[in-house]
């Protein structure tokens, strides 16, 4: 594959790769939450739940979704950070650098270039 079919192919996978890595953040720590759902509510009644020793004036189904969204949203961080340490230092680099390109800022590269494009007349 040549050097612009090859970088056709990234700019159009971007975002198909954005929906991949979102889809393996989001669907595991959905199916974990889930679990931890059932886990909590088969040993608690949602109507005995206290906050600081007052009882809590919500509904069950009140109490069972923001149960859910509260496990959801730690599972998501805990799988956000698995994906996060998953790639290589390179990749990290690389996209960083990516993102700065796009901004229109002249960002380092991974090479250890500091991003400085004047060149030294005194050689």
């Amino acid at each position: 594959m040549d050097q612009r079919a090859q970088s056709g192919a990234a700019a159009g996978g971007s975002g198909r790769v954005l929906a991949q890595r979102v889809m393996w953040i989001a669907w595991p720590a959905f199916l974990m939450a889930g679990v931890l759902e059932m886990l909590l509510f088969a040993m608690v009644d949602p109507a005995d739940v206290t906050w600081f020793g007052e009882p809590l004036a919500w509904s069950r189904t009140a109490i069972y979704s923001v149960a859910f969204f509260a496990f959801w949203l730690l599972m998501i961080c805990s799988s956000a950070l698995t994906v996060l340490l998953e790639q290589t230092p390179a990749a990290g680099n690389q996209r960083a650098g990516a993102a700065g390109r796009a901004a229109g800022t002249n960002a380092p590269r991974a090479t250890g270039d500091s991003g400085d494009d004047r060149r030294n007349p005194g050689g």
